[in-house]
């Protein structure tokens, strides 16, 4: 056990660091705020929107700064804001921003269920004006912005994200163990014990389409997100449901995976069938034992 002067040294050393935490805020205050120009992005669902409307309801907003699907270790911070997220919407707009295309946000954050909106930086300039990005060179980090009362926008304060920061809790926690944090490696994948994730996606077929609507709304608590043809978009508690009409009622749920021939043939060895083909890597399947599902390449 550690003696009592080094007890002591542990609680100054916190102290001081508690403190130089503070004179740090205090300073990011002092900084002149900065007007911004209201940007127009897409979003993950190919939206256009603006960044004043990323505000929503609230007069704050935070952007995450994310390289997107290729760095490992902006996916892990990513993660972690999404178990706070609906705590954060509570006080302030949230939104992660990367230069992955629409589609690949879709599907990533599908993948990892994450619950927060997104929004493409492709073809604008935002990341670079933020300072986030040095001709094709990324980095990631956090900028914060408020609104007034004419629906200017100004760039309040903002940090960088890398290992031992305050942004991602699992550092400070390893670091607490005897093995410590420098052999730690960011990984992508949230079941390692098969190549199938399931998504926080799913399908569902019936055949009173208007009836089904109004009671996932107004009977379940179900959100509208949108409407593409004959299918509605809802949500609810971070998972997506795609409601269609359709001649029998069916419920599907989705698996993103790496690897799609490899999946693709591992299922068809064990009796799955394919039940419609929407491109070389996307398809429907149902398993000998009553489970109908999408499986796509992410």
């Amino acid at each position: 056990m550690p003696n009592s002067t080094l007890l002591s040294q542990i609680d100054a050393l916190e102290r001081e660091i508690q403190e130089k935490k503070e004179q740090l805020t205090e300073l990011r205050k002092s900084v002149p705020d900065k007007l911004v120009k209201n940007y127009s992005f897409e979003t993950s669902d190919t939206r256009k929107i603006s960044l004043i409307e990323l505000f929503g309801d609230k007069d704050e907003l935070i952007v995450i700064h994310n390289m997107g699907k290729s760095c490992s270790y902006c996916t892990m911070w990513a993660d972690g804001f999404n178990g706070v997220y609906h705590h954060l919407v509570s006080k302030v707009g949230f939104v992660l921003a990367s230069p992955d295309p629409p589609s690949t946000q879709e599907n990533i954050a599908a993948e990892r269920n994450w619950k927060f909106p997104m929004f493409s930086t492709t073809g604008s300039s935002f990341t670079e004006d933020m300072g986030f990005q040095n001709g094709k060179s990324l980095k990631p980090g956090v900028s914060t912005f408020y609104k007034d009362e004419n629906d200017n926008i100004y760039l309040y304060a903002q940090a960088p994200f890398g290992p031992g920061d305050d942004f991602c809790n699992t550092w400070p926690l390893f670091d607490l163990l005897p093995s410590g944090s420098a052999d730690v490696v960011a990984k992508k994948k949230l079941n390692n014990n098969s190549p199938f994730q399931l998504t926080n996606n799913v399908a569902i077929g019936v055949k009173d389409f208007e009836k089904a609507i109004k009671f996932y709304i107004n009977v379940l608590g179900m959100q509208m997100e949108k409407t593409v043809g004959n299918e509605m978009k809802l949500s609810i508690s971070g998972t997506n449901f795609y409601v269609e009409k359709s001649d029998h009622n069916n419920t599907f749920f989705e698996f993103a995976v790496e690897d799609f021939e490899s999946a693709k043939e591992l299922l068809l060895q064990n009796n799955c069938i394919i039940t419609q083909e929407y491109s070389d890597k996307s398809l429907m399947l149902e398993d000998p034992y009553g489970l109908k599902f999408h499986l796509f390449q992410v």
